[in-house]
């Protein structure tokens, strides 16, 4: 807690501060998504403008846990759990990714295995 009035003038300019900040990259992160000049991929939206649009989010949710949750003042333990916590994101991420490139085609002969598409018949036969 603040215990004067030239410390509480001084947390308000930075949490304005960082209100603007998170403002300003809100706006970034929305024209990477849709700006052709910010498009750093292939045309449109795509993996790369995802990526980038991920690590402006990651970063935003880092200054208001630091700032706006005054993680910045807690004990060491405090930053493992953050960091395992950033871990475990970034390893759902990955899998999000990953599951992209899983080989199951839709068109198997057989409706029970949840994959049946009748527009697209399958050449093999799974017995």
């Amino acid at each position: 807690m603040a215990g004067s009035i030239e410390e509480v003038k001084k947390a308000k300019k930075l949490f304005m501060f960082i209100g603007l900040l998170l403002f300003f990259f809100t706006i970034v992160t929305v024209m990477v998504a849709s700006v052709e000049w910010l498009d750093f991929g292939g045309h449109g939206f795509d993996a790369v403008d995802a990526t980038i649009g991920l690590a402006i989010a990651t970063f935003k949710a880092s200054l208001v846990m630091l700032i706006f949750m005054h993680l910045n003042h807690e004990r060491p333990l405090i930053y493992l759990f953050f960091g395992l916590g950033l871990l475990m994101a970034f390893f759902c991420m990955w899998l999000i990714g990953w599951s992209k490139s899983d080989p199951i085609q839709f068109g198997n002969p057989n409706s029970s295995d949840g994959f049946y598409n009748p527009d697209k018949p399958s050449t093999e036969s799974h017995h």
